[in-house]
């Protein structure tokens, strides 16, 4: 399926301008609910665990997911567009330091 349009590119641009934290929450709490925002970073924390090798069952405990968004998170990130993977390395890459332009 392909989701690609100019108001989607709209949307993605204005992400990319936010320069901190705050102005995400202030941004996503706007145009999104709590639950969508939290159903988001528990699809990312499960993936990041997922990428971790952790099982399905620790995941479903940890972060309170259903093992069926765990295997949708599981398949896009062997089988997506790479999303995931070069999400986490990035977050990796700032958590470790390595990366000097990260704003909070």
């Amino acid at each position: 399926m392909n989701i690609h349009s100019a108001s989607i590119d709209r949307l993605f641009k204005t992400i990319l301008q936010l320069g901190s934290i705050q102005e995400c929450y202030r941004y996503f709490e706007d145009l999104c609910t709590i639950k969508e925002i939290q159903s988001m970073a528990q699809r990312l924390d499960a993936a990041i665990l997922l990428s971790e090798g952790v099982s399905y069952q620790k995941i479903a405990e940890q972060v309170t997911i259903s093992s069926a968004t765990i295997c949708r998170v599981n398949r896009c990130l062997h089988y997506g567009e790479g999303g995931y993977r070069t999400a986490i390395e990035k977050l990796k890459k700032e958590e470790s330091g390595e990366n000097d332009t990260a704003t909070s």
